[in-house]
């Protein structure tokens, strides 16, 4: 029986020679990863709908001996352009895709990881990235995993302790229009990776470049 899913795609790559396997970040079933056989095929119903951070509302057929399901049906809502193509922006996503996978299981239902991600793409398609969207995102998806830092954590001072409590409870837009001291940027730099090395034993990949801008 056939499942049906809104998600965005985290990436895309080829299986075969007529065939991909495309990632998914989802509304109800978190992370999935589908096989699109055919969508190489010139006449494939799946052409020109699957590519990095298209979103859509798809079908697929759930695969009981893995985490490798087959794509069915594919109704592409957004292809996200303005995004795509800015490069500071894909970064910032790329990081948040690595984000994800490392801090995430894969067909584990995560609707408010899903919500981060997707009003997080939203708000770039109107608003240029900035470093500070990249610390709000580990804060929000760490709070959504039960692995927020605590209030009464020895290594914050206080003021730095009260700019990551708004950045886990502010909207981005109003996340944009804070403008924290480099003094603070470099403090609550530093803590979240010592915080994120702790809990995913590594820093996900990414975090450098998306922070270089």
């Amino acid at each position: 029986m056939d499942e049906t899913s809104k998600g965005i795609v985290l990436r895309v790559r080829p299986l075969s020679d007529t065939s991909l396997i495309v990632h998914w970040i989802t509304s109800t079933n978190g992370r999935l990863t589908t096989v699109a056989k055919g969508a190489k095929r010139p006449k494939s119903p799946h052409r020109g709908k699957l590519d990095l951070l298209f979103e859509s509302d798809f079908t697929y057929r759930k695969n009981k001996r893995s985490n490798l399901h087959i794509l069915r049906e594919v109704y592409l809502k957004n292809s996200h352009t303005t995004v795509s193509s800015n490069i500071r922006s894909l970064s910032l996503l790329a990081y948040g895709t690595h984000f994800l996978e490392k801090a995430t299981e894969p067909d584990h239902p995560m609707p408010g990881v899903y919500t981060i991600f997707s009003t997080l793409i939203e708000h770039l398609n109107c608003t240029p990235p900035e470093k500070i969207l990249v610390y709000a995102f580990e804060i929000k998806i760490l709070n959504e995993l039960g692995l927020a830092p605590a209030a009464e954590d020895g290594r914050m001072h206080k003021d730095i302790s009260q700019l990551i409590e708004k950045l886990g409870y502010l909207n981005w837009e109003d996340i944009s229009q804070l403008k924290p001291s480099h003094e603070k940027f470099s403090k609550v730099s530093s803590f979240l990776e010592s915080h994120i090395a702790h809990h995913l034993n590594s820093i996900p990949k990414g975090r450098v470049l998306a922070l270089g801008f």
